[in-house]
This record gives C-alpha cells, sequence and structure tokens, in this order.
C-alpha cells in the first residue's frame, strides 16, 4: 500500500488496494505424500514421474514467494504508517487553502466520471452546500478509515457533518457504520429518488440515478465500497486534478463559436470578393466609358475635317466658274 504520486496533472491519482481487504494468507505446507501415493508415483513413467516431481517443487518454491509476499506486506505497511503521520500536516493546509475557493467539492465529485454518475441534480443542489472533506485512515491503516463531510447550514437537513466509515469487526469482516442524516420536512432525497425511480419504471422513462445520500444508510457490503474507495484512494490523494477538468459543455460552446467566426469571416471574406468584382466591374465600365468619349472625339474631329474639306472644295469650284 505505497503511495506513488504521480506527476501532476497528467496522470491519475494513486491507486491503492483496500485496506478492508483479508489478511494474507499463511503460507501453505505440502502434504507428506502417504505410502500409497509414494509407492504409486514410484510405479509412473518415467515421463509422468518428472512432471510429478516438478509439480511438487514448483509448490515449494511457490510456498517461499508466499512467505516473502507477507513479509512485504508487514515492511510496506510500517513504512505506510509513518508517511501517513508525515502527510497530515499537508493534508490540513491543503484543507485550508480549499475552502478560499467556492464550490471547490462539489465541482470536483461533478468532473469525476464515477461519482458524476451517482450524482441527481437535487444531490447536486445540496453538495453546494459542502465546504470540507476529509479522509482518515486508522492508525495501523489495515483495519479501516473514515470520510468526514463538512456542510454549510442548507435547506436539506440539519447534520454539520455527516461521516461514513469503514472497519474491521470483531470476526475480521468488512462492516461499516455512518451517520444517521436529520433530514428537513419533505427534504429527504433518498425517498424523493426512490419515488422517481418507480415513476420512471411504469413509464418506461429513463431512471434518475439513486440517490447521492443512500451510500450513507447502504451497509449491504462494505468490503466492496466503491464509492468510498474512490474517494479515499482516487480522488482524496489529489482533488484538485478533478476540479481542474474543463468543463466539456463549454469547451463544445467555445467550438461552437469558433465555427460560428469562421463562418462570418468567410462571410466577410465573401463580400469582400463580391466588393472587388463590383469594383472591377465599375472600374471596367469606366474603362468602356473612356474609350468612348474617345471615339466619338474622333468621329468628330473627321466630321470637323471633312466639313473644312467640303467648304475648301466649293470656294475651289466657285473661282473655276469665275
Amino acid at each position: 500500500m505505497v503511495w506513488m504520486y504521480p506527476l501532476f496533472p497528467d496522470s491519475m491519482a494513486p491507486k491503492r488496494q483496500s485496506s478492508l481487504l483479508p489478511q494474507t494468507k499463511k503460507p501453505r505446507l505440502p502434504p507428506a505424500p502417504t505410502s500409497e501415493e509414494t509407492s504409486r508415483s514410484q510405479h509412473l513413467p518415467k515421463g509422468e514421474k518428472e512432471q510429478q516431481e516438478a509439480i511438487e517443487h514448483i509448490d515449494e518454491v511457490q510456498n517461499e514467494i508466499d512467505r516473502l509476499n507477507e513479509q512485504a506486506s508487514e515492511e510496506i505497511l510500517k513504512v505506510e504508517q509513518k508517511y501517513n503521520k508525515l502527510r497530515q500536516p499537508f493534508f490540513q493546509k491543503r484543507s485550508e487553502l480549499i475552502a478560499k475557493i467556492p464550490n471547490f467539492w462539489v465541482t470536483t465529485f461533478v468532473n469525476h466520471p464515477q461519482v458524476s454518475a451517482l450524482l441527481g441534480e437535487e444531490d447536486e443542489e445540496a453538495l453546494h452546500y459542502l465546504t470540507r472533506v476529509e479522509v482518515t485512515e486508522f492508525e495501523d491503516i489495515k483495519s479501516g478509515y473514515r470520510i468526514d463531510f463538512y456542510f454549510d447550514e442548507n435547506p436539506y437537513f440539519e447534520n454539520k457533518v455527516l461521516s461514513k466509515e469503514f472497519h474491521l469487526n470483531e470476526s475480521g469482516d468488512p462492516s461499516s457504520k455512518s451517520t444517521e442524516i436529520k433530514w428537513k420536512s419533505g427534504k429527504d432525497l433518498t425517498k424523493r429518488s426512490s419515488q422517481t425511480q418507480n415513476k420512471a419504471s411504469r413509464k418506461r422513462q429513463h431512471e434518475e440515478p439513486e440517490s447521492f445520500f443512500t451510500w450513507f444508510t447502504d451497509h449491504s457490503d462494505a468490503g466492496a465500497d466503491e464509492l468510498g474507495e474512490v474517494i479515499k484512494d482516487d480522488i482524496w490523494p489529489n482533488p484538485l486534478q478533478y476540479y481542474l477538468v474543463p468543463d466539456m459543455d463549454d469547451e463544445e460552446g467555445e467550438g461552437e463559436e469558433d465555427d460560428d467566426d469562421d463562418e462570418e469571416e468567410e462571410g466577410l471574406e465573401d463580400i469582400d470578393e463580391e466588393g472587388d468584382e463590383d469594383e472591377g466591374e465599375e472600374d471596367e465600365d469606366d474603362d468602356e466609358g473612356e474609350e468612348g468619349e474617345v471615339k466619338d472625339n474622333l468621329v468628330k474631329s473627321r466630321k470637323d475635317h471633312l466639313k473644312e474639306l467640303t467648304l475648301l472644295f466649293c470656294g475651289y469650284i466657285i473661282k473655276l466658274a469665275n
């Protein structure tokens, strides 16, 4: 159960085995062969006899591996206990800083893929009043842990703190207990959730997820409590990585805005191109007008020249007549 802290934010939070897993099995010794089995193995064909001896040796080696695994678990537990104490001041400092960020924990839970699947709309509303989350592992670590949720005054329940504790009972089996939620009148989200689900099943509609707060009353399988393990082993070691997950809706909205901007720019380019074409046509018209004026001037000058020639010719004829 050694903590491995990865680089933030590209990697995920460290994963640890459940602290409530059954104890490591003691190395088992192979049963001593009976005289009948010994006699039978002596009469086996050579190939089968070698195979049987190999299996027996593998079992002996496996016992040594199991013994070392158990020894390693004990050593790792001692190291984990040491560093669990060293981490506490930093956890405390982090909680003080988180308290300065509004809606930190509800945002973290909503951004977590597994936890968000358990949240209905009213659960999210209630979790907006969540100000602090604390995970405390018991001193020997392997015997259990407790998760505390601290709330401001809210319209849903009277409790200031909701806790759920996981531990090993007297028989060594995992068990859990939690705070009884004192719901305000008409605000019990666990009952509202069941009513919504019944209506949805009758009408074959999409069912809302079971209320997040039913987790505090579910003690059916403490050794496989997925939500508790996710909070303890995934969220608690580094909640910031989930708080900082970008909102996909915002990204999609930004993408749509970018598309709109691109379309507007394309439209402006089209308008500019059309404007350039119009200006080109006007320039062509101007050119054509100028050419027309030149032609008209040439025609006029030619007419004037012919008129002058005609007058000169007439004058010459009159002179000849005289």
